[in-house]
């Protein structure tokens, strides 16, 4: 089935209700699920006019934007495959994208044309098509013309590709396909409560397709979403009170800006927040500050959105003393469409096939470090080509599962416990008397006590040419050593700035951390 028949039926239901509402230059831009549902026809007629054919790939450079989504609908409705890269990794990625898949036309802004021109591989795509104003060489964006039907799909067909940089640098690409994102959309829609009419505020834009699917009005921030540590506080507040938001799925370290900011919270009813860790200190404050919302944290990642999620009422001193101690992030438990195990921690050696008695026996015991693995119809199956699927894919008879390379650890309750990235192991430290086993050995379980002590500082435990490493960034703090020296951390080192993801500006940059430390 193809995703766009979601957005038919929701344009035949209730024409009239806003879909997207964007803000360009102080001013707000508003269509309708009918109007959008027009447009996407036509857009999709109009991509079959320039020459394209089902199966053929689309790469959209276009900002976070009414277009944007057209333009990606557009392309599902004719049977296209969107192609989407983070221009910000840089020209050789960019090169290197093209090269694993060739796109058949180019859509972008003036400024993304302006970026084609200035890589090889981008200036060889045959058709480029601009969202607005004039550039030479470049066919106009349209959505007055007529429509034309939807291309029916089966559920196996791609339509969303996106590109990510793998750990040895060679591109890694996400293939969506059709039954994949209506499933991810079922999916959300349950663990995130969407109601039909809500009016949702956009900083995560990958939840603006199922938000069209399931009849919410997205108002896309008016902010920079690259940097959602640095909102524009007073334009999202006042685009709130405007268009009567009611919740928001943000990065926590959107939340944390405004609630830090002094300047108050919008009047959410609901608030998710994920992408990055979501500490209880958080938490704590946006309950303080909006005592009747719904507050969820949310685990997920690229391959696997939702994977499980916590409320804020079901932190309790309980939960605070066991991050506390050394035990990790509770995230709660998993969404009802997700399989999740823990499995003893072979992170670097593939797995498999096994069949299912010999999977079991990888599995660890409630309050034992491990992997976490995860399997469903939401979960990616595999990578373009199979690059990155031998790392972490595990076949069992005939389901696939995906490595998260996350460990973690299961309580009696079903919840599922963060203790950081597999790959960045420390040196061996015995867990105290009531930690689950070798807890200590993964860094996030550190970072998390120490943050519960020290709030706002920023901490980064790690590997450091083979000692147990904390470094921190800013000055020395009063009883900091002796809190980590508690936890098997002697060596402390302190940065000036500790690097974070370009996404989410939350999650700690190891490898550029280390490339710090080795010229500080």
């Amino acid at each position: 089935m193809n995703l766009v028949r979601l957005l038919e039926n929701g344009a035949r239901e209730h024409p009239e209700r806003p879909a997207l509402i964007d803000s360009v230059k102080g001013k707000d831009r508003i269509v309708t699920f009918g109007e959008l549902s027009r447009r996407v026809a036509a857009g999709a007629e109009r991509l079959r006019e320039l020459g394209l054919r089902r199966g053929q790939v689309v790469l959209v450079f276009q900002p976070v934007s009414i277009e944007l989504y057209e333009v990606i609908l557009s392309a599902f409705h004719a049977g296209l495959r969107v192609m989407l890269a983070d221009p910000s990794a840089g020209k050789q990625f960019l090169s290197l994208c093209c090269e694993r898949l060739r796109p058949d036309a180019f859509f972008g802004s003036w400024k993304a044309q302006c970026l084609r021109l200035a890589v090889g591989d981008l200036r060889k795509i045959p058709l480029a098509i601009r969202s607005g104003g004039w550039f030479p060489g470049t066919m106009r964006w349209r959505t007055d013309g007529n429509g034309s039907g939807v291309a029916e799909l089966p559920d196996d067909e791609p339509g969303l590709i996106t590109f990510t940089s793998g750990s040895t640098g060679v591109p890694k690409a996400a293939v969506r396909t059709h039954g994949f994102l209506l499933a991810q959309h079922r999916t959300l829609s349950h663990a995130l409560d969407f109601r039909g009419g809500e009016v949702d505020l956009i900083t995560l834009p990958v939840f603006v397709l199922a938000n069209l699917a399931s009849g919410l009005t997205s108002v896309l921030a008016a902010t920079d979403l690259s940097k959602p540590g640095t909102p524009d506080i007073d334009a999202v507040k006042a685009q709130c009170a405007r268009h009567a938001v009611t919740r928001c799925a943000a990065s926590p370290a959107f939340f944390d800006a405004i609630q830090r900011s002094g300047k108050g919270l919008p009047s959410l009813e609901k608030v998710f927040t994920g992408g990055a860790p979501v500490f209880p200190d958080l938490l704590r404050r946006l309950r303080k500050e909006l005592p009747d919302a719904v507050i969820d944290s949310v685990y997920g990642s690229t391959e696997a959105e939702p994977i499980a999620h916590f409320s804020a009422d079901e932190a309790d001193a309980e939960t605070d003393s066991l991050t506390l101690a050394g035990a990790g992030l509770c995230s709660g438990t998993p969404v009802a469409d997700i399989s999740l195990r823990v499995i003893a921690d072979s992170w670097g050696q593939p797995l498999g096939p096994f069949d299912e008695m010999a999977f079991d026996a990888l599995a660890v015991p409630h309050r034992q470090a491990g992997e976490i693995v995860v399997a469903g119809d939401h979960v990616l199956q595999g990578y373009l080509g199979g690059i990155g699927d031998t790392e972490t894919k595990i076949r069992v008879s005939d389901r696939i599962w995906h490595r998260t390379g996350d460990a973690g650890w299961m309580d009696e309750m079903g919840r599922i416990w963060l203790l950081g990235r597999c790959s960045e192991k420390l040196p061996v430290f015995p867990a105290p008397d009531g930690l689950p086993d070798q807890a200590l050995r993964y860094p996030f379980a550190v970072e998390c006590a120490l943050r519960e002590r020290f709030p706002g500082v920023r901490i980064a435990a790690m590997n450091w040419k083979g000692s147990r490493a904390l470094v921190i960034e800013g000055e020395e703090i009063a009883g900091l050593r002796e809190a980590a020296a508690a936890l098997g951390m002697a060596d402390l080192r302190y940065v000036p700035r500790i690097p974070l993801d370009r996404r989410h500006n939350a999650k700690i940059d190891y490898p550029a951390l280390r490339l710090l430390l080795e010229t500080h």
